[in-house]
C-alpha cells in the first residue's frame, strides 16, 4: 500500500511538473518556437467537414442517410490511420416497432495502450425539427448542422493530427447512434448508443480502461460559448476543470469556468452506467437547436478550431487517472 501511494505521489508530481513547464515555454516570447511545432487544427477545414455531412441530408439511425454518412467516417478515419470498428445492435422503431440496426462507430488511436480516453459525440439526427417556432415545419427534415454534424466534424479534423502528439493516454472517439431517435417527447428514449456502449463496457469489460472522456455537443455556434455544465460538475468535477483550465491557459476565452445549464446528454449513461467520469462540452444556448435553421449558415469555423485546439493539448497533459 505505501509503495502504491508513493507511487501516486509521483505520477501526480510529474503531471504538475510537465504542466508548469508547458504553461511556462507557451508563456516565453523566446519560446514560440516550441509552441509552433505543435499541430495547429484547420478550422476551415474542420467547417468543410460540416458542410460535407450536411450535403447527405437528414442522418437518422436506420436510414440510408445515416449509412451514408457511416461509411465516409470509415473511409476518413482509416486513411488518416486508424483503426475503425463498428458496435452494432438492434433497438426496436418508436413508431412501428420494426427492428433499426444500430451502430455506434469507434475509432482507435494507439491501440496498444491499455489506459485509454474517450472523445466522444452523437452522429444521428434527430427525425424532426420539433422545437420550430413554425408548426408547420415540425415535420419537415433536419439538417442538424450543430447538433449532430459540428461534434463529426471536429473530430474528423482532431484525425489528421492525432499522429503527430503525444498523448497521455491511448484515444479512441465514440460516435454514438440514436442519441435522439425520438418522435415523442414524453414516450420514447434517448442516448441508445450510448447505454448500449456503457451496459457493454461494465458487463462485458474489455482488455483496456478508459480513464475518463469528453463528450461534445453543438460546438459550431456562431456565438459560441460553453459553460460547466452541472452534471458533468456533479458526475467528473476535476475532468471538467481540467479542460476549462487547459483553455484558460491558451487563453480561449469561449471556454467561461462558470456553471450554467443542467443537461441530459450522452455523458450521463457513460457516468452512471459505466462510471467513465465525462465531461460535456456543450453549446445549450444556441438559437437554433431542433429548428429547421440548424443549418450551415446558423455555424463559424472558428468555435470549431478552438475546441479541437483545447481538445488537442489537453490530450497531452490529462491528469493522472487517481486525481480524476
Amino acid at each position: 500500500m505505501q509503495v502504491f501511494r508513493s507511487y501516486r505521489r509521483v505520477r501526480r508530481s510529474v503531471w504538475m511538473i510537465r504542466t508548469a513547464v508547458a504553461a511556462l515555454l507557451l508563456a516565453l516570447p523566446g519560446a514560440a518556437t516550441a509552441a509552433d511545432a505543435f499541430p495547429k487544427p484547420d478550422a476551415e477545414r474542420a467547417f468543410s467537414y460540416l458542410k460535407q455531412i450536411c450535403e447527405i441530408g437528414p442522418r437518422i439511425s436506420g436510414t440510408e442517410g445515416m449509412i451514408r454518412q457511416r461509411e465516409l467516417l470509415q473511409k476518413h478515419f482509416a486513411e488518416l490511420g486508424a483503426e475503425v470498428g463498428l458496435q452494432e445492435f438492434d433497438v426496436s422503431h418508436p413508431e412501428t416497432g420494426a427492428p433499426v440496426r444500430m451502430a455506434n462507430l469507434i475509432v482507435t488511436w494507439h491501440p496498444e495502450a491499455k489506459q485509454r480516453v474517450l472523445l466522444c459525440c452523437h452522429y444521428d439526427t434527430r427525425p424532426f425539427p420539433d422545437q420550430d417556432p413554425l408548426p408547420a415545419n415540425r415535420t419537415k427534415p433536419f439538417i442538424g448542422a450543430n447538433d449532430g454534424a459540428s461534434g463529426v466534424a471536429l473530430y474528423m479534423e482532431l484525425a489528421h493530427h492525432l499522429p503527430k502528439i503525444q498523448p497521455t493516454y491511448g484515444v479512441d472517439f465514440v460516435f454514438f447512434d440514436g442519441e435522439e431517435l425520438v418522435y415523442d417527447n414524453s414516450r420514447d428514449k434517448y442516448f441508445l448508443g450510448s447505454e448500449h456502449f456503457a451496459t457493454e463496457y461494465r458487463d462485458n469489460p474489455p482488455e483496456h480502461t478508459y480513464v475518463c472522456g469528453v463528450l461534445v455537443d453543438m460546438v459550431a455556434d456562431r456565438d459560441f460559448r460553453v459553460f460547466y455544465e452541472k452534471n458533468s460538475l456533479r458526475y467528473a468535477p476535476e475532468v471538467t476543470r481540467s479542460v476549462w483550465r487547459t483553455a484558460a491557459r491558451l487563453r480561449v476565452r469561449s471556454f467561461v469556468a462558470r456553471r450554467k445549464h443542467e443537461v441530459r446528454d450522452d455523458h450521463l449513461p457513460l457516468n452512471r452506467i459505466a462510471k467513465i467520469p465525462t465531461t460535456d462540452i456543450i453549446d445549450f444556448d444556441f438559437p437554433y437547436w431542433h429548428t429547421r435553421n440548424d443549418i450551415p449558415a446558423a455555424c463559424s469555423p472558428k468555435p470549431l478550431g478552438e475546441v479541437a485546439r483545447v481538445l488537442l493539448t489537453w490530450l497531452t497533459e490529462v491528469p493522472a487517472a487517481e486525481d480524476l
